[in-house]
This record gives C-alpha cells, structure tokens and sequence, in this order.
C-alpha cells in the first residue's frame, strides 16, 4: 500500500515536471516569435527608410544649377600671329550704334561685318590689333571689357533679327606677343568653352536659317497688307500683334523673348512682343527703338517691362503692345478702348505708370532714349 502511494506521488511529480518544462518551452516560444516579429519589424522599417532616403537623393540629383560665367575676358600669351582687321568701311547708322564711342563702334561693326558667319555660333570674329593701346594701360582689359558690353548692348537692341545669339555665351579674348620689351595685342571673339554661342534652341546653322525662313514667311504675309500711310502701317503692326500673340505668363516656354516666338509660335513675354515690333517697323523704314525699364500695372505691381519709342510725323510716340493686349481673367477679348490705350501715346501718359532706363546692365552705359511728345498722337 506504502509503494502505491509513492507511485502515484512520483507520477504526479514527473507529470508536474513535464507540465514545467512544456510551460517554459511555450514562454520561450512567445518570446522568441515576438523577438522575430520585432525583428522583422526594423528591417522593414529600416528597408523603408532606405527607400525614403533613395528617393530624396534621387530628387536632389534632378536640380540643375545653371553655370555663372564670371568674367568674360581671358589672357592668353605667346600668339604667333597677329590679325589686322579694317572694320572702317562698314557703314552703320542705328540708334544705339550713334551713342557708341569709335572703340565700341569698332565691336559693333565687326557684329555687322559678320552677320552671317554669326549664324553657325563657332564662327571667331576676329579684331586685330586695335586695341593695343587700351590693352598697354594698366587697366586696359577692364576698358575694353567695358567697350565690348556697350558694342554688344547697343547691337542685340538695334538688330531685333540676331534673335539667335546669345550675349552670355560670347568671350572676348586676348592673345599677347611680346618681342623686345613691346607687346602687341590680339583680340578675337569666340564661344570660348561652349559648343556655340547660339542661344539653347538653335544649336547649327541650318536651324537657324530654318528658323530665319519661317519669320520672313510671316513678315511677308502682314506686310503684303501695307499701305503708302505711316500712320496706317504702324497701327496695322500694333494691330497685329496684339490680334495674334499670347502673353506666356510661365515664362518656361521656348523663344519667348525674341521674334522667332513672337510671329512664329505666337506666344512670347514682353521683350518678344516688343521686338517683333521694331523688328517689322525696320522693314517697313519707320524708326522705331526698344525701352525697357518698370512697369507699374492696376494692381501696383512694378515688374521690368519692355516697350517701344516709334517716329511718326517728326515726333516720338509710344507703343506698348504688350499692355494693350492684357491676360483676361476667365477668357473674354479686348474692348476697343483698351486695344490702344498704350498706341501712339505721349510722355504724360506714358510716365504715369512706365519708367524708363537706358541701363540695359548693372554698371554699363547709359544709353539715351528719344525724348517723346508731350501729348499722344491724334489722326
């Protein structure tokens, strides 16, 4: 009887052992599946972090900073050849060109001399030794510098047809010989480290004369429209103009400061508007100048705006053919009223709400604008 009660005590114990050890295995078990779970968990939150953080690089990589030219001259010695090159026949009389002095004149009929080389944008536009005497002075390549930005100025704002060339791509170079103490002066102009110095849509020739055919198709059929009248001619350009162009107020489409995107795609800022309109008042031998400087809109807001000074009957006008076709708010089109208010006004008008400057950039000439009849023009 004595062993039977052991037995069972014993059995008892074994199953209460086997039940302990099921029981920390069980606990064990828990403890390790939620380790793994948690586990599991970092990785995928370390795998999305990962993600997270090769999107943000990729979204970095995608920003493109423009490059900064600095300086647009460079020195370059030891020149085995010096070129001599007699701009002096080339005869030009625009109205930025007359305020020029001889050495920025120099400059700006080499532009004229080689318009047509131009158009390839890796054509060098050579200018001799003229400007040996500048370059001897200490301070000679700042001068020249200074008469090279007033040559290129005064040209792109005269020549409203050079639509393809850009200013900011064109360096002025240097080349120095040095025999005997004395040296002699070289200076050329090329696309220095650029491909070309055409602007970002043009990138041969072809294109651009391309681009050329297709302005002269539209100037051709506005002008098979003119008339023996000045007045009549400006108006029919002013009308025009307003009639077909779209202000582009992303500022992110192409040619949209210059003739191509004006009378070609229609659609440009105020520059492009503004050049058109002196480009088909040239054709046409009525005098007419570009302005820039501020305008004031109905709102307040000052923005740098681009405008016209036009001749007509031995005074000066001005044009505005930007303002006088406005972005309607919910579509609409432009009363009468409001087509010319900016047509043919003078300088009490014109003043209230437009400021001119003839700085076309920080530190460089300031040229003159044509002083403009007190009143606006009556028909």
């Amino acid at each position: 009887m004595k062993e039977k009660i052991i037995d069972k005590i014993t059995s008892v114990i074994l199953f209460l052992i086997v039940i302990g050890i099921f029981s920390v295995i069980i606990v064990f078990g828990i403890i390790a599946i939620q380790e793994f779970s948690e586990e599991d968990e970092k990785l995928a939150f370390a795998e999305s972090s990962k993600n997270i953080a090769i999107s943000e690089e990729k979204t970095v990589e995608n920003i493109e900073v423009p490059a900064i030219v600095e300086n647009p001259i460079s020195s370059i010695e030891k020149n085995k050849n010096n070129v001599n090159t007699d701009y002096s026949k080339v005869q030009v009389d625009k109205y930025f060109y007359n305020q020029l002095e001889e050495k920025s004149r120099i400059i700006y009929k080499a532009f004229e001399s080689n318009k047509e080389q131009m158009k390839t944008g890796t054509y060098q536009i050579e200018l001799g030794t003229s400007f040996s005497d500048i370059l001897s002075q200490s301070n000679g390549q700042e001068k020249l510098g200074e008469y090279y930005q007033s040559a290129i100025e005064a040209y792109t704002y005269d020549n409203a047809e050079v639509f393809y060339l850009s200013p900011k791509k064109m360096y002025l170079n240097i080349e120095t010989t040095t025999r005997g103490g004395n040296s002699t002066y070289n200076v050329y102009i090329n696309s220095g480290n650029q491909a070309n110095y055409l602007t970002e849509e043009f990138n041969s020739k072809e294109q651009v004369n391309q681009a050329i055919a297709q302005i002269e198709q539209v100037k051709n059929h506005i002008l098979q429209n003119r008339t023996g009248n000045t007045y009549e001619n400006i108006k029919m350009i002013h009308d025009y103009l307003i009639d077909t162009i779209n202000y582009d107020s992303s500022l992110e489409k192409e040619n949209i400061y210059n003739i191509y995107g004006a009378l070609v795609n229609k659609e440009c800022v105020c520059e492009g508007y503004a050049r058109a309109f002196k480009y088909l008042l040239d054709v046409l031998d009525i005098p007419c100048v570009m302005v820039i400087g501020t305008g004031t809109n109905s709102q307040g807001e000052t923005e740098s705006h681009a405008w016209n000074y036009v001749q007509l009957n031995g005074n000066w006008y001005a044009v505005d053919t930007t303002w006088d076709d406005p972005v309607i708010v919910g579509g609409g089109t432009v009363s009468e009223t409001s087509k010319y208010k900016y047509f043919l006004v003078g300088r009490e008008k014109i003043d209230q709400d437009h400021s001119p400057s003839g700085q076309f950039t920080e530190g460089g000439k300031v040229f003159s604008y044509p002083n403009l009849s007190n009143t606006n023009y009556i028909n």
